[in-house]
């Protein structure tokens, strides 16, 4: 038991360290403690678990679905309390297709949840859209739940990167 408890310490100091610099900088911009639960469950950063952090596609759409509504508008919730908060929304697309056609998509995607965030009251000038296309997969494999993984929409407070994509 000495052992493995050991072995965890470095990577609660880490989640610990990362927690307190967030909170010193959401503080800063009225977030205070909202909003650092997502990564691992350790409290590292992100919006609230109970928000939810993504939307989902269907094959070669980007139409939001009744799910992705209300996750949205949790989302919406949220960002409302904090409005100082500037979030990112990230599309992605699966494997198939080509880079140019799936950044278009992603694009596409990322901008569709933007635009409903938008509409429900959240000011265009706190999101910002980025696609990654096919090259940032959250999900490993070449199988349809896979790609029913990888066809999202992530929305991230900024400064935070869930998918660890350049």
């Amino acid at each position: 038991m000495v052992g493995k408890e050991t072995m965890a310490m470095p990577g609660r100091v880490f989640c610990i360290l990362s927690f307190a610099l967030l909170l010193a900088g959401c503080t800063s911009h009225g977030v205070g403690l909202a909003g650092n639960s997502l990564v691992g469950g350790c409290g590292c950063g992100g919006l609230p678990d109970h928000v939810g952090d993504r939307v989902f596609f269907d094959f070669n759409a980007s139409t939001l679905s009744s799910d992705a509504h209300a996750t949205l508008s949790h989302q919406a919730a949220w960002l409302s309390k904090y409005p100082k908060v500037n979030v990112q929304v990230a599309g992605n697309a699966d494997e198939r297709g080509t880079e140019t056609y799936n950044l278009a998509l992603g694009q596409k995607r990322a901008v569709a949840a933007r635009n409903y965030l938008v509409a429900l009251g959240i000011s265009p000038a706190h999101i910002q859209t980025i696609s990654y296309g096919k090259d940032c997969p959250v999900a490993a494999g070449n199988n349809e739940a896979a790609f029913r993984q990888n066809r999202n929409a992530i929305t991230s407070v900024q400064g935070f990167n869930p998918q660890n994509c350049h």
